[in-house]
């Protein structure tokens, strides 16, 4: 796992070497174990080095062997030695015993085509010196990000924003224009960023570019085929084989020793009960009820595995906050971040290899919201016009049990899903917003380009497509990469992987969820290998007590001091969010969510555009 920089223009060589290290040095946590570079008078790369692979001969870049080509690479490939053999039989031989050479050689014999061979996760640029032109790719689902910055003929490319923002030409300026969007989503989900002009490569796009123009092209989409006639039993026998061939490959692609997070929840359990790992690693609160570490001890004692875990206490939480936001990039609302924040920190004491449980949610239906009630389920059945009325009635009434479902599923499906960071609709975002910034924009313009290529299919898997294109790849997966990286760790994901897909996308829905049980296939599979009550177990990820916490005067008091600065009132209606505030904290509401999307809002800008 690294870090990768880029960036072409006109400057003299000596100048592009000042600048790309320079740039590579603010990503140093993405790779402490060294540095490599590669500049002439049209392009400059720069790499950090975490070393996995061929840890003393894989130093990047790597160029082929007339030297015509460079290759800068973030990721990790499972297949590489496989696609070593096909490329050795068809003539080339291998300096180094690292996958970077087999993606540069991969791209020599089979171009475009390349991309769709890979299994792993990547994000990778090779620059052709003969064309004069910079080819980059990202992976299938998103595991590692890719952004780049384009204007007044300059391009710029990273793994992290941040690195770009030291190039003497970046041109530091807050995109107002994602902000009500994100405090509806709790993340960026725009191409754009929160940094005007620069943007994020989308999952399974490559791009090139030459002379100043930039092309961006799909090569890979996520789609279905739920017509399998396999009985249940082929189908179990077939996932099983599928994924504990892809926690083979995760766990053995590595020269360093591989660990594994592990909460109280059936994925990262499965995980870790077939990998047996030495070491596995959990992080929890000292809050009734946000603390799932026990299990994990427990699993860990009945597997002969050490486990490692720390209680978070609400000062380190608070405290974090601001680092949190930096290595982010842009603001980020998860709570969940956090904790994983100092998963990774504890991780990094003994390991810098750990496998996660990722990406089986959206794979094998694990979200709650893909299993609605049966009484929800017949109330759907009631025409939209009359649930429309019925929503109008109940947005006028005081609380009680039921309201926000009426309010919610009074609204066509796709202005209702947009996966699991909403609690706002776009009506309650303007009145948070300052009047300049308050706008029609609705989550059904977000949602549409997507939407609209699976208008025919059933709810259930429109609800995993649209979440394979936002919550996954700008949430989980974001976070995944970010707070790991922050602390120099590889965070593996066995069952987010390519070949785990093409088998998922093949599952009847009726294998997916029976009755009350979420992902029922995959829970059936992982019976073999945990305990029972483990399997069943609902739905919980890292849950962080927040709302509780900001109803005790400090830090209640903490918030509302970054509420009532000045500069506040340029993004929101200061009386509107502190009223918000005084409201949760006198216990007539519960606003913590949204407050704590306003909250890392601030935050962040106080990192990149008030400390800077």
């Amino acid at each position: 796992m690294c870090g990768i920089v880029g960036f072409i223009d006109n400057k003299t060589k000596k100048e592009k070497e000042k600048i790309i290290k320079k740039m590579a040095d603010e990503i140093i946590h993405r790779g402490p174990d060294g540095e490599g570079y590669y500049t002439d008078e049209s392009i400059a790369l720069g790499h950090r080095r975490l070393s996995i692979i061929d840890i003393k001969g894989g130093g990047q870049p790597i160029y082929n062997k007339e030297k015509t080509k460079a290759i800068i690479f973030n990721g990790e490939i499972y297949n590489y030695e496989s696609l070593k053999e096909e490329l050795i039989e068809l003539g080339y031989t291998f300096e180094t015993k690292t996958d970077t050479e087999v993606i540069l050689y991969g791209y020599e014999a089979w171009q475009e085509e390349v991309f769709q061979k890979l299994r792993g996760m990547f994000a990778f640029v090779i620059y052709d010196k003969e064309k004069k032109e910079l080819i980059g790719a990202r992976d299938h689902f998103g595991m590692k990000p890719f952004y780049y910055y384009q204007k007044d003929g300059e391009f710029l490319f990273a793994s992290e924003i941040k690195s770009m923002l030291v190039h003497p030409e970046f041109q530091k300026e807050v995109n107002k224009d994602a902000l009500k969007m994100f405090l509806i989503f709790q993340y960026s989900v725009k191409e754009e960023t929160f940094f005007k002009n620069v943007y994020k490569l989308k999952p399974g796009h490559y791009f090139k570019y030459k002379e100043g123009n930039l092309e961006i092209k799909p090569y890979f989409e996520i789609s279905y085929e739920k017509g399998s006639t396999k009985s249940y039993q082929e189908m179990k026998k077939q996932m099983k084989k599928v994924l504990e061939d892809s926690i083979y490959y995760h766990q053995t692609t590595s020269d360093v020793e591989v660990g594994a997070y592990l909460s109280g929840g059936v994925d990262s359990s499965y995980v870790v009960s077939v990998a047996k790992p030495d070491k596995t690693f959990s992080v929890g609160f000292s809050y009734e009820g946000f603390d799932e570490t026990e299990y994990a001890l427990d699993l860990s004692k009945m597997l002969k595995i050490k486990n490692k875990r720390e209680k978070i206490s609400p000062e380190d939480f608070f405290l974090s906050l601001p680092k949190v936001q930096w290595h982010t990039d842009e603001p980020h609302a998860n709570l969940s971040t956090v904790p994983l924040y100092f998963l990774s920190k504890l991780t990094r004491e003994e390991v810098k290899v750990a496998l996660s449980g990722e990406g089986s949610d959206e794979m094998f239906g694990g979200y709650n919201e893909y299993n609605d009630p049966l009484l929800l389920r017949i109330y759907l059945h009631i025409p939209l016009w009359i649930r429309s009325k019925i929503r109008g009635l109940c947005k006028h009434l005081p609380h009680f049990p039921g309201r926000n479902t009426l309010i919610k599923y009074g609204l066509p499906f796709n202005k209702r899903y947009i996966g699991h960071g909403s609690f706002m609709e776009s009506e309650e975002a303007n009145k948070i917003l300052c009047e300049e910034l308050k706008n029609e924009e609705t989550i059904e313009d977000i949602l549409e380009p997507i939407y609209s290529k699976i208008k025919n299919e059933d709810e259930i898997t429109k609800k995993m497509f649209i979440d394979y294109h936002f919550w996954l790849p700008q949430d989980i997966l974001l976070k995944a990469d970010k707070m790991s990286m922050a602390h120099s760790i590889e965070l593996r994901t066995p069952l987010m992987d390519i070949e785990v897909f093409r088998f998922a996308r093949t599952i009847p829905n009726k294998y997916l969820l029976k009755k009350k049980e979420t992902k029922y296939l995959f829970r059936d599979v992982s019976k073999e290998m945990i305990p029972e009550e483990w399997s069943k177990r609902r739905k919980c990820g890292f849950p962080v007590p927040f709302s509780k916490w900001i109803r005790e005067e400090k830090f209640y008091q903490m918030v509302k001091n970054t509420f009532s600065k000045k500069y506040v009132k340029e993004f929101f209606d200061q009386k509107y969010i502190l009223n918000l505030l005084e409201n949760h904290y006198q216990e007539k509401e519960n606003n913590g969510r949204k407050i704590y999307n306003i909250y890392c809002f601030l935050i962040w800008y106080q990192v990149y555009f008030v400390t800077n």
